[in-house]
């Protein structure tokens, strides 16, 4: 089998017998049938916009041959080489404006020495290097290929820090304005998180095209699920095989589709088309979810994307001076609005709508199309996703306590008693800032607890519906069935009556007893004293 080609090199691919999942018929598309030679492209972060930027590089460079052999562009291609000139913000300084700009300078200088670009003169300035550049490439009558990826890493690093923002911004801004219009760049192809204004790049009289939602270019980044079942149909099969317990040569048609259809509501589901028509997966998750099957030898739909995309710079700097409306985000069904102008225009990091920075780092994705009313819908693409926005979720509103094991690793919620339980719950709701998130009634005590779980990967149900009432949360684990009841009172006089209400309520509805069931069924009804000198579960009780 073909090596799994999570790389951002495309020569890697065929040098290394890497499965690549053929997008040259987009590239071919945007560079020559209908050739758009200024391009800005948004994803989130480990979706493959490097590899993108790398293969039109590599084409531009080298041609077709040897690395493009099997593609669809392989015959199709006729363009002339270009010098190809590549910028990825990323490796430079972030919290250094003297030493990004020496950088700069730096690569600038050597890129025109190596192209023996001859009417080239350094300047002190990498704003005066790059114009000198491309006035001594017009005077030669020579073109290039000009690629930045992460374009705006500088920024999103620095959003809590207005003087260093302020500094990167007015230099990248002069910086991206030598660009426009210039003769010299025969394409110019620029990648980032997000959209920003005041930097030059979307500015009035800019000449790019922002393609992040052009329905023709909303699956050349990111795999579609015929391309999983073309290109990675071995490990389909060996997947299948461990599932299943037979050889790969016995693997049904319906076990792969079976696995295909478990793969898509984990890591389906973005959509950057316009019209809300095509979707894609997420590229990092699927290449690791395969990895996985590959190193462990059976399948397990694992939270891939989290640790290595889920944390951008940005959002965690985001979080740190700002707090996000965490409940309405604890319903994985659920449709979020935002303005047409909101999201569709460049905006000011400062200013940044909170679903609209929280679609650009890729926990929500559209849903709805772009062009029908002056809202659009957003929404969590996968099962992935949502479990890792409860983690980031959880995390920040946590402070990170988010442990729920004893001292020998083990759950509390499968081996501890109620009074291990609620001693946990009380812990957690202790860490919470209550001037920031302030428990008020009944819904928040549930809310925050769901949030806490789902942030601890527990399988949690909340306001399950049963045949006589609804239970506040339910937790299911390996061994255990746990149903709570919470209630909400401002003393601890009226607690002892809202714990007898509680209680009654889970007998007489009959709570917990839904298919399929557990091992145990454990019932807790637990009241929540609100009174500011005590803040915390005071009265629980199991029900038999």
């Amino acid at each position: 089998m073909k090596k799994i080609g999570d790389t951002g090199s495309f020569k890697n691919f065929y040098e290394n017998n890497r499965i690549y999942i053929d997008k040259t018929e987009y590239l071919y598309r945007m560079l020559v049938d209908n050739p758009l030679e200024r391009i800005f492209v948004s994803r989130p972060r480990r979706f493959g916009k490097s590899l993108t930027l790398d293969t039109v590089a590599t084409l531009f460079e080298s041609g077709v041959e040897p690395y493009f052999k099997g593609t669809w562009i392989y015959d199709k291609w006729t363009e002339p080489t270009y010098p190809v000139f590549r910028l990825n913000l990323i490796e430079y300084p972030k919290d250094d404006l003297i030493e990004f700009k020496r950088r700069l300078i730096k690569d600038i200088s050597n890129f025109a020495f190596l192209n023996k670009v001859k009417n080239y003169f350094e300047d002190f300035s990498p704003t005066g290097s790059l114009k000198s550049l491309l006035e001594a490439l017009a005077i030669e009558h020579r073109k290039i290929v000009l690629l930045i990826d992460e374009y705006d890493c500088q920024l999103t690093a620095n959003i809590n820090n207005k003087k260093i923002y302020d500094s990167f911004q007015e230099f990248l801004r002069k910086f991206y304005g030598i660009i426009k219009g210039k003769y010299a760049i025969r394409f110019l192809g620029v990648t980032g998180v997000t959209r920003l204004k005041d930097v030059s790049i979307f500015s009035v009289g800019s000449d790019i095209n922002d393609i992040t939602n052009d329905s023709a270019y909303s699956q050349m980044i990111g795999f579609t699920r015929d391309e999983i079942k073309k290109y990675y149909i071995d490990y389909l099969k060996l997947a299948a095989s461990y599932e299943n317990n037979c050889t790969v040569d016995n693997v049904t048609e319906a076990q792969i589709e079976s696995l295909l259809d478990r793969l898509a509501k984990n890591y389906d589901g973005y959509c950057f088309d316009e019209f809300y028509k095509k979707k894609v997966f997420s590229t990092w998750s699927v290449n690791k979810f395969f990895q996985s099957v590959v190193s462990n030898k059976f399948v397990y739909f694992g939270e891939y994307w989290y640790d290595n995309g889920g944390l951008p710079s940005i959002l965690v700097n985001y979080l740190k001076t700002h707090e996000l409306n965490i409940f309405e985000y604890l319903d994985k069904d659920k449709f979020l609005k935002v303005s047409s102008d909101d999201f569709k225009n460049p905006t000011a990091l400062t200013t940044i709508n909170q679903n609209v920075l929280m679609c650009q780092t890729g926990y929500l994705t559209l849903r709805s199309d772009l062009n029908k009313t002056s809202t659009v819908a957003l929404g969590i693409p996968n099962g992935e996703i949502y479990k890792a926005l409860n983690r980031l979720l959880a995390n920040n509103i946590f402070k990170g306590n988010t442990d729920i094991t004893d001292d020998y690793g083990r759950s509390l919620l499968e081996v501890g008693t109620v009074d291990d339980i609620i001693n946990l719950f009380n812990s957690a709701l202790n860490s919470v800032s209550y001037d920031n998130y302030p428990i008020v009634s009944e819904s928040s005590v549930q809310n925050m607890l769901k949030l806490y779980l789902l942030g601890a990967h527990q399988e949690v149900l909340s306001e399950v519906h049963e045949a006589k009432g609804r239970a506040d949360l339910i937790v299911n684990t390996d061994i255990r069935r746990i149903v709570f009841e919470f209630k909400y009172a401002q003393n601890e006089s009226e607690a002892k009556t809202k714990l007898s209400e509680a209680v009654e309520q889970i007998k007489s509805r009959d709570y917990g007893n839904i298919l399929p069931k557990k091992h145990e069924l454990l019932r807790i009804a637990a009241v929540f004293n609100a009174d500011p000198k005590v803040r915390a579960f005071t009265e629980n009780q199991i029900v038999p």
